[in-house]
């Protein structure tokens, strides 16, 4: 099959990189929630060789992560995790390696407040103690939006699905909390989007 492809990812895989070189830099296993096309699993297992990167999406994303991964296949690269936010998680800690990182980019503006709450419970439920995740994507800071591309963008995704948004932060620091995870870092990035980066302390 065709590729999928994205030009954000092409835009953003570069410093999105940048910060994951640091903030994944004692892990040593990472689940990507929301793989998408596949263009950053395998742009990243290459860059960040200590790390096992584990794919995961719905199902019907898989055909074109695999595509992906067969293209460019990488050792610590693996094949995608049929994950629904609002399911229990396909992770049995019995036959799965200790996740001690979780990265997810530009997935909670598209999903509906329950799934975002659902993705907090999981990784509060999977992530282990000192575990790091990090969250790419558009925020709003105190209700306000930080562009007028962003509030641009809050209107198409509105128009797309009414139950996808643009989150405030405040809110997702509340859920982050509720799972035990600290702020470590919040990173500007190109686009005006983020990166939201937390430990899991408990």
């Amino acid at each position: 099959m065709p590729l999928p492809y994205s030009q954000s990812c092409e835009n953003n895989k570069a410093p999105i990189a940048v910060i994951l070189e640091s903030a994944f830099s004692q892990s040593s296993h990472v689940l990507e929630v929301g793989s998408g096309s596949g263009q950053h699993a395998v742009h990243f297992a290459k860059l960040l060789p200590h790390l096992i990167w584990q794919t995961s999406d719905q199902v019907e994303y898989h055909a074109g992560i695999s595509a992906w991964l067969n293209e460019s296949p990488s050792t610590n690269l693996q094949q995608p995790l049929a994950l629904d936010v609002l399911k229990p998680w396909p992770i049995d800690p019995a036959t799965h390696p200790v996740i001690d990182a979780i990265f997810t980019a530009n997935t909670l503006h598209i999903m509906s407040k329950e799934m975002v709450k659902a993705f907090f419970n999981g990784v509060g439920q999977h992530l282990s103690v000192h575990g790091q995740l990090c969250v790419y994507g558009p925020f709003n800071y105190q209700g306000q939006y930080s562009s007028d591309s962003n509030r641009n963008f809050d209107g198409w995704l509105a128009a797309q699905n009414p139950q996808s948004a643009i989150r405030d932060v405040e809110w997702i620091l509340q859920l982050a909390a509720e799972q035990q995870l600290t702020l470590i870092a919040d990173f500007s990035m190109p686009a005006n989007n983020q990166i939201l980066h937390f430990e899991k302390r408990a």
